[in-house]
């Protein structure tokens, strides 16, 4: 089956993105193509793909080796149009109509008969971007992988080096869980309708070596508190954690700032609360 081009597509249901929903679209394959490349190989496995709007980076991964495509898409408007996919790619592709904040990936995986291992790609919707990277970092469930696009400066945020300007809360959290790497930049005009900032793709790999889940919520707390007052000395920002002898304890010194803290002292930290 010979599908319309996106542009065709968008054309014949009507369809325009919402600013509410921080919508901003690839309508190149090219590009699509290319995440796609960047994200795998996804031989044999599950892809799980949120706010695929109108469905370019979705007909690029149901291009790839993919065995299936799950789509969560939370705008009504584009589920119609998605759904035509199935005639194309019938059995490998599936979207669900929901608010992927609020989604239980293992109980989506569970329902479809899936493996509960998937890889996450993603042009994501600005206005969520962090939520969800944070809910699928320090969540119960965890990907494969996760191929990502943020606005730039969330991106930087991520793979940022201490001591950096960037460097922050976010982090530390992603890459004390995970290896990352920006692979990728894309400029406003690669988007329809362009945004007023440029773009990055970023990915993800879990490490084997993943803490317990009370010290990702450790984790959680003793970075919030460093970087909610960063200006500040540790010694006072953690002074409700345990403040100088929680830091002498992890032989930190007390009178340094968050931004200098390595993700790996964050963590020692952490499991010294």
């Amino acid at each position: 089956m010979t599908l319309p081009s996106l542009r065709e597509s968008l054309e014949q249901h009507g369809l325009m993105a919402k600013k509410s929903f921080g919508q901003h679209f690839l309508l190149d394959l090219n590009v699509t193509r290319k995440i796609v490349r960047l994200g795998g190989p996804f031989t044999g496995d599950t892809v799980i793909e949120v706010g695929p709007g109108p469905g370019g980076l979705t007909r690029a991964l149901l291009e790839s080796d993919a065995a299936q495509v799950v789509a969560i898409e939370k705008d009504p408007r584009f589920i119609e149009l998605l759904t035509e996919l199935n005639d194309a790619y019938p059995a490998r592709f599936d979207v669900v109509e929901a608010d992927a904040t609020k989604v239980d990936e293992r109980t989506l995986l569970a329902e479809r008969n899936l493996p509960s291992e998937a890889h996450l790609v993603s042009n994501l919707p600005y206005n969520v971007g962090t939520p969800l990277l944070i809910k699928w970092l320090t969540g119960p469930w965890q990907p494969k992988s996760l191929t990502l696009m943020f606005q730039l400066e969330v991106a930087l945020r991520i793979v940022a080096p201490v001591g950096s300007n960037d460097y922050g809360r976010l982090s530390v959290i992603s890459q004390v869980l995970c290896d990352c790497e920006k692979v990728m930049d894309l400029p406003a005009r690669a988007f329809t309708p362009p945004p007023k900032v440029d773009s990055a793709v970023v990915r993800l790999v879990p490490k084997a070596n993943r803490p317990t889940e009370a010290l990702i919520k450790n984790l959680e707390k003793v970075t919030a508190a460093a970087f909610g007052q960063r200006r500040k000395m540790l010694r006072a920002s953690l002074k409700g954690l345990g403040g100088e002898t929680l830091l002498e304890k992890a032989d930190i010194d007390p009178t340094a700032r968050a931004e200098v803290i390595a993700p790996a002292d964050f963590l020692r930290l952490a499991s010294l609360i």
